[in-house]
C-alpha cells in the first residue's frame, strides 16, 4: 500500500496517558476498561485462535491492523472485537432471576464445549474474561493463554489466575504460603478428599495433603442456602434446589468425579435452553502448527505477528471478514 495513502487512513487520539492511532473508520471511540499488557507470544496465539474459531458464544475478531507502515517501524497491533456491554464481574453483582442465571451458564458451557471440540484449552476462564450484552448474550474472550490439547502446557499452574485455579492445578504447584492457604480454604468448605483421591497423587503431594488439618466440610444446603438464590421460577426446573444440585456436581475436588461439560448441558437447570445447533456447532480444525510453542526471541515473535497482520490486511483489502464493525469500537485504556 502507498505509504502516503496509508497515513491518510489513520488518526490519533489520547486515552488517559496513552495515544492510540486507529483507522478512520473507527469513530466515536471511548475506553471501556483496562487490563494487563500481554507479551508478544501471548498476542500471537490469541490472533491465531480467534481467526479460526467462529461460535456465537466466542468473541468474534472483526479486524486486525497496525498503524505502522513497515516491519522496521512495527510496534503496535490493534485487535477489533465485538462490542459487549459488561463483563461477568459486573453482571454477578446484579439481581438475576433463574432464567438469566441458567441461560448465562448454558452459553458458557456451549462456548467451552466448542473450544474443547476444537482441541483448545482456554486456561484462564474467569469472570473478567466472560462478557455479556444487555440481551443476555454471552461470549468468552481472551485467548492469550489458550493452547491446543496436543501441547505440553495444559496445566501450567501459573497461567491460571489464582482465585480460579482448580484443585488439581493447586496441587501441581510448588508449596507457597498463598497456595497452601487456598488449598485449606477449599477443603474447609468441601471437606478433606477421600483416600481414593489421595492415592492418585504423587507421593510428595500426597504427603503434603495428608499432613494438612482434616476437615469434614459443609453440606451444600449450608454452603448455598435458599436465601442466596433468586425466587423460584414458574418453570418447574429453574429452582434453587436444581441450581444447588448443579453446584454440588461442579464443585468436586476429584476431577474424575466432577460433572463434565456434556453432562452439565444435560442437567435440568441447564437443558431447558438446549439447542443442538448451538451445542453441537461443528468445530474449526486447529492445526497444532498454528500454535508455535517453541521459544523465540522478541524479534522472532515480532516477525510472526507482523506476518499475521499483513495476511489479514491482504485478505480483507481494508474491509473486514465478519461484517462491518460497530461504529463504537473497543479501545483498551
Amino acid at each position: 500500500m502507498n505509504k502516503n495513502k496509508r497515513e491518510r487512513e489513520f488518526y490519533s487520539l489520547d486515552v488517559g496517558d496513552s495515544t492510540f492511532t486507529v483507522l478512520k473508520r473507527y469513530q466515536n471511540l471511548r475506553p471501556i476498561g483496562s487490563g494487563a499488557q500481554g507479551i508478544v507470544k501471548v498476542q500471537h496465539g490469541s490472533i491465531l485462535l480467534m481467526k479460526c474459531v467462529n461460535h456465537k458464544n466466542i468473541i468474534g475478531l472483526l479486524s486486525v491492523f497496525t498503524p505502522q507502515k513497515s516491519f522496521e517501524e512495527f510496534q503496535d497491533v490493534y485487535l477489533v472485537m465485538e462490542l459487549m456491554d459488561a463483563n461477568l464481574c459486573q453482571v454477578i453483582q446484579m439481581e438475576l432471576d433463574h432464567e438469566r442465571l441458567s441461560y448465562l451458564l448454558y452459553q458458557m458451557l456451549c462456548g467451552i464445549k466448542h473450544l474443547h471440540a476444537a482441541g483448545i484449552i482456554h486456561r484462564d476462564l474467569k469472570p473478567s474474561n466472560i462478557v455479556v450484552k444487555s440481551d443476555c448474550t454471552l461470549k468468552i474472550l481472551d485467548f492469550g493463554l489458550a493452547r491446543t490439547a496436543a501441547t505440553g502446557l495444559l496445566m501450567t499452574p501459573y497461567v491460571v489466575t489464582r482465585y480460579y485455579r482448580a484443585p488439581e492445578v493447586i496441587l501441581g504447584m510448588p508449596y507457597r504460603a498463598n497456595d497452601i492457604d487456598q488449598w485449606n480454604k477449599v477443603i474447609e468448605q468441601l471437606g478433606t478428599p477421600s483416600q481414593d483421591f489421595l492415592m492418585k497423587l504423587n507421593q510428595s503431594v500426597r504427603t503434603y495433603v495428608e499432613n494438612r488439618p482434616r476437615y469434614a466440610g459443609y453440606s451444600f444446603e449450608k454452603l448455598f442456602p435458599d436465601v442466596l438464590f433468586p425466587a423460584d421460577s414458574d418453570h418447574s426446573k429453574l429452582k434453587a434446589s436444581q441450581a444447588r444440585d448443579l453446584l454440588s456436581k461442579m464443585l468436586v475436588i476429584d476431577a474424575s468425579k466432577r460433572i463434565s461439560v456434556d453432562e452439565a448441558l444435560q442437567h435440568p437447570y441447564i437443558n431447558v435452553w438446549f439447542d443442538p445447533a448451538e451445542v453441537e456447532a461443528p468445530p474449526p480444525k486447529i492445526l497444532d502448527k498454528l500454535l508455535d510453542e517453541r521459544e523465540h526471541t522478541v524479534e522472532e515473535w515480532k516477525v510472526l505477528i507482523y506476518k499475521e497482520v499483513s495476511e489479514w490486511e491482504e485478505w480483507t483489502k481494508n474491509g473486514v471478514i465478519r461484517g462491518q464493525p460497530s461504529p463504537l469500537a473497543q479501545v483498551p485504556q
